[in-house]
Formats: structure tokens, sequence, C-alpha cells
């Protein structure tokens, strides 16, 4: 019987003022897509297919990114695979899934002020940034949202949904209960297994969202204590900019 994975650390939020001011020494590193990865490495642009405005019908990563996915998947236990839900992402989708987020909370707590009503907010969606200097962590190409799956190819229980705004989803919240029961047990093990997993291949991870993890973005450098970030505000290569670029 395999030991027991160890628990996943509480970490503090990001502190996004100190985050700006890391340097970005870009790379120029492409985003390639992730559909074009074999098993067990699997693409679902999660936001795309839940109709989010603007959203783009592919999982872009950076390259360096997409090589670490690779690595993460195959070295999973036989029968498991990795799933990614979201990466590169357009600036008006971070716009749209903030001022969303952001309602909804408002609607919910009508006498929060301005200040504490963006912190909650910002403690699932990023705050709409394309500043060279302090983008949006998707933006970069070097945030990625992951889950686990099954045999079957279906999401393995992580005790919330992906996306889900709550406590609950902090990446650590399973980690406190003294006697879990079997349901919040296996999500609690199912996380730490994605959580050792992405960090053995170097990724970081945004303790309020178990499935966001990073490489080569500012926020990866935060947490990992580098001195300066690989990627930037990015795009994917569209045939109108190679077109552009040939002539």
């Amino acid at each position: 019987m395999p030991a027991p994975l160890p628990p996943i650390p509480h970490l503090p939020e990001p502190d996004w003022s100190a985050m700006a001011r890391l340097p970005i020494r870009e790379c120029h590193e492409p985003l390639v897509p992730v559909s074009l990865a074999p098993p067990p490495l699997g693409a679902y642009p999660a936001y795309s297919r839940l109709g989010v405005p603007g959203a783009v019908n592919e999982c872009h990563v950076r390259e360096g990114v997409y090589r670490r996915l690779l690595a993460v998947a195959r070295a999973l236990p036989e029968g498991l695979s990795l799933l990614v839900l979201d990466g590169w992402r357009p600036w008006r989708v971070q716009q749209h899934l903030f001022e969303t987020l952001q309602e909804a909370i408002r609607e919910r707590h009508p006498s929060l002020d301005e200040a504490t009503l963006e912190a909650r907010t910002r403690e699932f969606v990023a705050l709409p940034s394309r500043d060279p200097e302090a983008p949006s962590p998707h933006l970069t190409g070097g945030a990625v949202d992951v889950t686990l799956c099954d045999p079957d190819g279906l999401p393995l229980p992580m005790g919330t949904l992906f996306d889900e705004a709550a406590p609950a989803s902090h990446t650590a919240a399973l980690e406190p209960l003294e006697a879990p029961d079997e349901t919040q047990r296996r999500a609690r093990d199912n996380r730490r297994r994605l959580y050792h997993a992405m960090r053995s291949q170097g990724f970081t991870n945004l303790p309020s969202e178990w499935w966001h993890f990073d490489f080569g973005d500012p926020l990866w450098a935060h947490y990992g204590g580098q001195a300066e970030a690989h990627y930037g505000p990015t795009e994917p290569v569209t045939l109108e900019s190679r077109w552009r670029r040939g002539l």
C-alpha cells in the first residue's frame, strides 16, 4: 500500500502589490495548444463550452508549461489522467469573469464597501490587467487550471467544482478536518495527489483555488521565491499575424 501523501500546506493569499513589483524578463516562449498532447494529458476548454463571451475553444499554454504538464500526466498512477480546463485567457474573458463574480457578491452582500468587494472578488478572479509589468496571470500563458480524471475520463471528486467561488475551494480547506467522512477524505486525497504532482514539476499553486497552478508568470515568481518572472502578456499566433509577418 502506497504511503499517504503529505498534507497541503496553508499559504497566505497573494500580495498583489508585491507581485506587481517583480520584474518580468520575457523569454518569448510560444503558446502551444494542449490539444496536441497525447494521453494521459487532455484538454477541455471549460469557458468556451460554458458559453463565456470571448472564450477560445482551445487551451493554450507556454511551451515550457506544456512540457511540464506532460511530465505531470505521465507520472500519475496508471489509469489517471490530467485534464486542462483553461490556460491562456483573453483579457476580455478575464474582465467578464471579474465583473460577473463581483456583481454576484454585490447582490449577496450589498453593504460591502468597494475595497472589500474588490478583495472578495480577487479571492477567485484576478483583476483584469494588460499592464506589461503586472498582467493577469492567465494572460501570460503561464497560469493553468487543471484537474485529475479517472480511467473513464471523468473528473475525480475534489470537494468543490472547478471555479466554485466558495471557501471550500481553497486548496488546503479540507486539511484541518479531524474526522473527515469518506467523501471528504477522497476529495482531500485527490487534492493532495494533484497538488504534489504539479509541485513536483515546479508549478506553484494559488491557495484559494485547488485547480489553479502557475509556472513562469509573476504569481509563480511570488510563491516560488524567484527574483523575476519569465512570462509577460502574450497571445496566440493567428493566421493574420503570420501573413503580416511574412509580408
